[in-house]
């Protein structure tokens, strides 16, 4: 596995916006994993590792686009036009090669075109009698015919390298005939969370105890990016005990993440331990909520420290350890563009910090109208349960009134 200097994500500017956060991932880091080839059916939620080129012409031949009658559009009068109906072709079946001029076919969705013959009439626009057909004017050349070609031509690239497959890219490898793929190895990420006051579910819950959230949603966003995940506990407040952990898991994993204990209280006691094992650049991100947010490497493997709030867990996960997982992954990721809705809520903000803000959708007439969940705290779990996505407020914006437009992300778009 690839190994990381200590020094590479030291900087030593001004406050980190979220893109330059993003940009020093892309420019600092690259692939760690390796490549392997996997049956059509297991490639779901891979990141492709080669580009893959058409191995033919999609469609692979010209055929109906609908079930209908093949013509030459050359022998359409400017009426109305009868023709002979000399042939029938299903698809599947090769056309016969005796059709002719003034002469229609009757031909269904995916059969391949008679040659010559350029243009197909809807059963449902035309007029069957026995043994001949009366075609309406007006349809143009081409009408209802798939191209040779027309999708993909043969040599061209179909999917780039990075991509992560879904069903869409399953459907075109199908298509083209590929039954296995090459693609990237799921990322080994080592999860851990900290914290004295915090038990797994299921566990008894002592009076000043909390269960464990953090480590079961980073679990859940982490196979949603295609991650191998180790599930590590609990590591208590403890310097030496936090340092052994995560020492250990770096000869094994290709990305430590931990929640809570970065910040520089008293208790926060991960900053001193990555810096036993290897080196944390604290990232000060202006980000809300958010912050704090570290990084570094622990004996040549990247780290990632989150907050310890849930909600503020979510944001910068989705935010930036999600553009971590895919540059370390193969993958080319672009974070989701927000979408225009209106502002239902109005709110003012500090310049020099991104917000994302809580909310859920309402439509009303023709309008999507954005309203912000009523309790804002980072340790409200409910407002990521009962809002539809976040608006994101860009660093220069200081202030929202009801009725502007603002972006929204929907949630299905984060993760």
């Amino acid at each position: 596995m690839a190994q990381l200097s200590n020094d590479c994500f030291a900087f030593g500017g001004p406050l980190l916006t979220v893109d330059e956060a993003r940009t020093l991932i892309v420019e600092r880091l690259s692939a760690v994993v390796a490549t392997e080839t996997v049956s059509l059916s297991e490639a779901d939620g891979r990141v492709l590792a080669e580009p893959l080129t058409a191995p033919l012409d999609l469609p692979p031949f010209a055929n109906s686009a609908v079930d209908g009658y093949a013509v030459r559009h050359a022998d359409l009068g400017p009426g109305r036009t009868v023709m002979p109906v000399v042939g029938r072709i299903p698809a599947g079946r090769s056309p016969s090669g005796t059709e002719a001029a003034r002469q229609a076919v009757r031909i269904f969705t995916g059969a391949p075109m008679p040659e010559g013959f350029d243009t197909v009439f809807m059963q449902e626009d035309v007029e069957a009698r026995d043994g001949e057909v009366v075609l309406p004017p007006g349809l143009k050349r081409g009408a209802n015919r798939r191209p040779k070609g027309e999708d993909l031509a043969r040599g061209a690239v179909a999917l780039e390298a990075g991509r992560r497959i879904t069903s869409r890219e399953v459907t075109l490898m199908a298509a083209l005939g590929y039954a296995e793929v090459p693609v990237r190895r799921p990322l080994r990420v080592a999860l851990f969370s900290t914290g004295d006051e915090i038990v797994s579910p299921g566990e008894p819950l002592p009076g000043a105890g909390l269960y464990d959230a953090n480590r079961f949603m980073l679990a859940s966003l982490l196979r949603r990016a295609g991650c191998s995940i180790t599930d590590l506990g609990i590591l208590r407040d403890r310097r030496d005990v936090v340092a052994e952990a995560l020492g250990a898991a770096s000869a094994e994993h290709d990305l430590l993440i931990t929640s809570g204990g970065v910040s520089t209280g008293e208790e926060d006691h991960v900053k001193a331990a990555v810096e036993a094992v290897g080196r944390l650049s604290f990232w000060r991100v202006g980000i809300k909520p958010g912050r704090p947010v570290a990084l570094g490497v622990v004996r040549g493997k990247p780290f990632i420290g989150l907050p310890g709030n849930p909600v503020a867990v979510f944001v910068t996960f989705v935010q930036i350890a999600r553009a971590l997982v895919a540059r370390l992954s193969g993958e080319v990721y672009a974070p989701p563009v927000p979408l225009p809705v209106e502002a239902g809520f109005a709110y003012r903000k500090k310049e020099g910090r991104r917000e994302y803000v809580r909310v859920r959708l309402e439509r009303q007439e023709s309008r999507m109208v954005a309203h912000k969940h009523p309790r804002e705290g980072a340790g409200v779990i409910t407002s990521l349960t009962e809002t539809d996505g976040l608006v994101e407020l860009a660093e220069a914006v200081t202030r929202v009134e009801v009725g502007e437009t603002v972006g929204f992300l929907p949630y299905g778009v984060l993760i």
